[in-house]
């Protein structure tokens, strides 16, 4: 795990400043090259060979080809043996695994990699820069291009060591407002743009090419649903253990759900010398302190349950508020949600121990673990009535929400910001409506009609929600403090698996993430099964009203704050929200916390608007 940086011309002073501004992401080394047409930057998190011949950027023996990695490469031992007969290595890295293969196979190198990554290849000879992101977009790979101008970053904040104008995307500016992030490739900030995930780019001359590679292996659809679990259970626990590979210590990310659970139990009968780590938030017993521990609670018990070392960082309002500047220069590319405070605390607690910790993330949007998936198939029988009976049924309120002509009007009520809250605070000139949202999302994620719509919603959060959301930020925030985070359920092989699996061994009318449960029913505590899914949220709503919070909101949340951004917003009504909020008026904690959240990053980084 480490940092990369580049541009399309020579200058090895940017490029210093570049890793210098990475360097908490790659503590352990840095180093760069650069020739007429081409800068390389890298910062290193040492994990895997941790000798200085694995730093980076590393040449091959020829010295033709120059590569900056940040990832790892799972299977690079098994790729390394085919490659022995072709290349004479100098190191155990996978670095040198991953550019020796680019040289035998070339740019298909990437559909033989199971991992997470972002890299660029330098080609000296050819003067061609070919650059790759991983499947599911675990590792990030952000670039600035304006039809002669190259550059490349882990983050948005090293791209801005360049004097680029950093000018607010508006089209983006109102994505961000509605979904809470910017849909790839676009970012809030003009030409800077993210590489999608299972995406090669090819910088040759003045010429960029972006493609889409294929990933996914050939997996034959089990027969049965016991022979699917038995099958899953497997890969799973393989998969697991294929994330093991590290020569510094490893550690859990416990939440107590079940994706989570699954993973420590695929470790514990191997060693019971395991740290797992979880956060919990300090809160009196008034301001339904159990409601917000329950997880972390369940966490402690599954972790005594398997005889492992628990570890529990509790975040104050006081920690919270104090970290808030310093978690928004870290996301650079703006993302609201208020658990990234807690994501970035417990990732500086976890570092004190280990240097990787593995993690549940992914097994909701492979298997079905969302209630949203439950309540639109629900919606999908309830639209598949004659409509006598739909109109019977929508004399009872609840009904009413499972109507809807499109399933992208269905998706916009769980995901997006409501329209009429919107106009309250955007300012007329700046506000069109929730259709280019909806026509983006319908058009880009929604256009095989063919597909059931629990298929459509489990496809847009695996290829949108999850990379540009939850996975972007899940990096910035580890990475802040330089542990690696890593992935099991989302290995290459397991996202192939899922797909071939039909839609009721996931979600059914009464159950969510069916086949997941079943196939680790035995593996783990009773008491895992039946909870409620909580997911997992901060008391930011609370924590508005603590006098400090109150007064730091209502400084960030005037026109007064940044000249900048006066212009976008209805202060007037803003204040008032926020009050209203802060006296339990309303609850507008999802809208105000993105306001707080663009405010200060547009200030950090003194964005023009």
């Amino acid at each position: 795990m480490c940092g990369i940086s580049g541009f399309n011309w020579a200058d090895k002073d940017t490029v210093v400043k570049m890793t210098e501004a990475l360097s908490y992401r790659g503590p352990d080394a840095s180093g760069v090259y650069t020739d007429t047409a081409m800068s390389l930057g890298h910062n290193r998190l040492s994990i895997i060979d941790l000798s200085p011949e694995a730093n980076q950027p590393m040449y091959d023996s020829s010295g033709r080809f120059v590569i900056v990695f940040n990832g790892e490469i799972y299977n690079f031992k098994e790729l390394k043996a085919e490659l022995a007969e072709h290349y004479r290595f100098k190191t155990e890295s996978d670095t040198e695994v991953l550019l020796a293969g680019y040289i035998q196979w070339g740019d298909i190198i990437v559909s033989r990699l199971k991992g997470m990554f972002a890299f660029a290849i330098w080609d000296i000879q050819k003067e061609r820069l070919f650059c790759a992101r991983d499947h599911a977009g675990m590792k990030p790979f952000y670039y600035f291009w304006d039809g002669d101008k190259f550059m490349f970053a882990s983050e948005i904040s090293t791209l801005l060591v360049h004097d680029i104008p950093r000018q607010l995307n508006y089209s983006a500016f109102e994505q961000y407002m509605r979904i809470l992030y910017v849909p790839e490739p676009h970012t809030l900030l003009n030409n800077i743009y993210k590489l999608p995930p299972a995406h090669t780019l090819v910088l040759e001359g003045k010429s960029l090419l972006v493609h889409a590679y294929s990933y996914k292996e050939d997996v034959t659809s089990p027969r049965t649903y016991t022979e699917a679990t038995e099958q899953l259970r497997t890969k799973v626990i393989d998969a697991v253990q294929s994330h093991l590979v590290a020569d510094v210590p490893v550690g859990v990310y416990l939440s107590g759900g079940i994706d989570s659970s699954i993973v420590l139990a695929s470790l514990a009968s191997q060693s019971k010398k395991l740290n797992a780590f979880s956060v919990g938030f300090s809160l009196g017993e008034s301001e339904e302190k159990n409601k917000f521990n329950a997880d972390m609670e369940l966490a402690k018990k599954t972790a005594d349950h398997f005889g492992v070392a628990h570890h529990t960082l509790y975040l104050s309002p006081e920690d919270a508020l104090r970290g808030f500047e310093e978690m928004v220069l870290h996301n650079s590319d703006p993302i609201s949600n208020p658990t990234a405070l807690a994501m970035m605390r417990l990732a500086e607690y976890a570092k004190q121990s280990v240097s990787v910790v593995l993690t549940g993330n992914g097994g909701d949007e492979l298997f079905g673990g969302y209630e949203r998936y439950r309540i639109a198939l629900i919606a999908s029988y309830f639209n598949a009535l004659p409509s006598y009976l739909q109109r019977a049924c929508v004399l009872y309120k609840k009904s009413k929400k499972l109507v809807y002509t499109d399933p992208i009007d269905l998706y916009a009520r769980f995901m997006f910001i409501k329209d009429p809250l919107l106009a309250r605070v955007i300012k007329k000139d700046m506000y069109t409506s929730d259709i280019s949202s909806k026509q983006l999302f319908s058009e880009r994620y929604f256009n095989n009609q063919d597909d059931h719509i629990v298929d459509q919603y489990m496809h847009t959060d695996f290829v949108s929600w999850l990379p540009d959301y939850f996975l972007l930020l899940s990096d910035k925030m580890s990475m802040a403090h330089a542990l690696e985070e890593r992935m099991p359920l989302l290995d290459s092989a397991l996202v192939s698996f899922a797909g071939v699996l039909p839609r009721s061994y996931k979600v059914d009318l009464f159950n969510t993430k069916k086949i997941l449960k079943d196939a680790f029913r035995s593996d783990l505590p009773d008491f895992l099964f039946n909870q409620p899914k909580r997911g997992w949220f901060s008391p930011a709503a609370k924590w508005l009203r603590y006098p400090e919070w109150t007064v730091f909101a209502h400084a960030v949340l005037s026109k007064n704050y940044y000249k900048g951004t006066e212009g976008l917003f209805n202060w007037d009504e803003v204040s008032r929200m926020l009050d209203r909020h802060i006296n339990k008026e309303e609850y507008n904690l999802t809208l105000l916390w993105a306001l707080i959240t663009f405010q200060t990053w547009a200030r950090c980084y003194n964005i023009r608007v």
